[in-house]
C-alpha cells in the first residue's frame, strides 16, 4: 500500500502541475508532513523528488534556496536516515519532541525516550542539517510551571534555529478523551497554561529566539517560510490524502480515506471537493491566520465595509491594550496571545 499510495501522489502531481495562479507559480517551499513521512524509504522520496522536478520545475534540480522540510520523530532518526537526507535535498527537519518527560511522553503514546531527542539531534548535526525546528507541548495534566520551564531550557541547550510550543489539545474519540471523560485525568487549569505559556515567550525572548506567530518562535532568519505563507495568503498546492490547497479564489481538499484517494487518482481523476471563497470569507480567514502574527494585518490592504468593520470592532481591545496599531498594521499584543481566539472572534465578520 505504502509505494502504492506513493505511485498516486506523483501521479497526482502530473494532473496538477498548472494548478497553481500563473503570478504564484514559483514555488519556494516544499513541506513533507502530515502522517509520519519519514516513513518513506530514500527511494521512495527520491521518486517523489524526481517528480516534482519533473512537474513543478520544467525538469530542472530545485533550487538551493527552496524551503524542503520533513517532519520526523526523534525515534525516526538513526544513520540510515541521515545518510538519506544528506543525500537528498531537504534542508530543513521539523521533529516532534514534545516532552523532555518519560512520563509525559507515555502519556500522550509517544514511542520515542526523553534521551532520543538529543541523540536525534546530535545525528541530524552531525549529518550536516543547518535547519531544525523543534516542537514542545504544555498543559500536561498535574504538570506544574516549573515541569514546563524545565522542558524550554532543555530545548533551548538544544540549539534549534526554530521551536514550535503547542497548548495540549485532547481530540474526541482518542484514549485521553475518555479518560478525561471518565475523570481519570482532569485538565490542566486556564492560569497555569496562562503562565506556562508567558514563562515560554520570557525564556526564549531571553535566549535570542523571536516570536514572530502565536506558537512560532525562531531565531534570526529562520522563520518558518512554508507556515508564514499559510499566514500571509500565498496560494499552495496540497497532495495525497486529505491534502488541501488554496488559490486565493477556491479552497479544495482530497478525500481523507486513503483507498478512495488511490482509486480515483488511478483512474485520472482528481477526487477534490472544494468551495468559492467571497469576500466575508477571505477577510474572515485574515483574521483567523494573520492576527496569529507579530506584524498583523496591514489595514492597507483591507476594503470597505471591511476595514470599518475591523476598526469598530477592534476599539474596545485598542482601548484595553490587547490589539495594538503599528506602521497601519493591526495586531494582538503579544500579552494576549494566549486568549487570542476570543479576540479573533469578535472581529469575525457575520
Amino acid at each position: 500500500m505504502q509505494q502504492r499510495y506513493v505511485d498516486a501522489l506523483c501521479h497526482e502531481m502530473a494532473l496538477r502541475r498548472n494548478s497553481l495562479p500563473a503570478q504564484d507559480s514559483e514555488i519556494k517551499t516544499i513541506y513533507f508532513g502530515g502522517g509520519t513521512p519519514s516513513l518513506l524509504t530514500e527511494a521512495q522520496l527520491c521518486q517523489i523528488f524526481s517528480h516534482i522536478q519533473k512537474n513543478f520545475f520544467n525538469g530542472n534540480p530545485i533550487p538551493d534556496d527552496v524551503e524542503i522540510t520533513l517532519e520526523c520523530n526523534p525515534d525516526d532518526v538513526n544513520s540510515t536516515f541521515c545518510d538519506a537526507i544528506h543525500r537528498l535535498p531537504i534542508n530543513r527537519i521539523s521533529m516532534g519532541a514534545q516532552s523532555f518527560s518519560e512520563t509525559r511522553l507515555q502519556f500522550i503514546g509517544r514511542r520515542h525516550h526523553a534521551s532520543d531527542i538529543e541523540r536525534a539531534v546530535n545525528e541530524l548535526r552531525s549529518s550536516g542539517v543547518q535547519n531544525l525546528s523543534l516542537d514542545l507541548i504544555f498543559g500536561f495534566p498535574e504538570q506544574s510551571i516549573s515541569d514546563w520551564e524545565s522542558d524550554v531550557r532543555a530545548m533551548i541547550a538544544l540549539h534549534p534555529e526554530h521551536i514550535s510550543a503547542y497548548n495540549l489539545s485532547i481530540e474526541e474519540g482518542t484514549k485521553l478523551w475518555r479518560m478525561r471523560e471518565e475523570n481519570l485525568i482532569h485538565d490542566c487549569d486556564d492560569e497555569t497554561c496562562r503562565e506556562m505559556y508567558r514563562r515560554a515567550c520570557v525564556l526564549l525572548r531571553e535566549a535570542g529566539y523571536s516570536h514572530y506567530e502565536i506558537s512560532n518562535f525562531a531565531l534570526p532568519n529562520r522563520q518558518s517560510r512554508h507556515n508564514s505563507a499559510y499566514w500571509n495568503e500565498t496560494p499552495y498546492i496540497g497532495l495525497g490524502a486529505a491534502a488541501h490547497s488554496y488559490d486565493r479564489k477556491t479552497r479544495s481538499w482530497n478525500p481523507q480515506n486513503l483507498q478512495n484517494y488511490i482509486e480515483n487518482i488511478e483512474n485520472d481523476v482528481l477526487p477534490l471537493q472544494s468551495e468559492k471563497i467571497n469576500e466575508a470569507t477571505r477577510y474572515n480567514d485574515l483574521i483567523t491566520t494573520a492576527l496569529r502574527t507579530a506584524k498583523g494585518i496591514d489595514l492597507n490592504h483591507l476594503k470597505e465595509p471591511f476595514k470599518s468593520y475591523i476598526l469598530q470592532n477592534a476599539a474596545p481591545h485598542l482601548e484595553r491594550g490587547t490589539m495594538q496599531i503599528e506602521n497601519h498594521c493591526l495586531r494582538i499584543a503579544e500579552t494576549s496571545w494566549f486568549v487570542s481566539d476570543d479576540i479573533m472572534s469578535d472581529l469575525i465578520y457575520v
